[in-house]
């Protein structure tokens, strides 16, 4: 496979990879695989609440009312 990115990001990848003590392929598959598990997760969870909005399982407006009060105070 090949992935092309611009000059510019391929600059900060040899820097980091510097950093890091790492090859730039090393740090290109870490991205490539947290976006791919993080987009996993995400789709997972987006199915979870539909599911739970199917099933009409909402949070009532009171209770949320009370969050946004406990977390935001005045």
């Amino acid at each position: 496979m090949e992935v092309r990115i611009t000059p510019d990001l391929e600059l900060k990848l040899s820097r980091l990879a510097a950093e890091r003590g790492q090859n730039k392929d090393a740090l290109v598959e870490e991205a490539i695989r947290k976006f791919v598990d993080y987009d996993e997760w995400f789709v997972r969870e987006v199915e979870k609440g539909l599911a739970a909005a199917d099933r009409g399982d909402f949070v009532q407006h009171e209770d949320v009312k009370q969050l946004i009060n406990r977390r935001y105070p005045g």
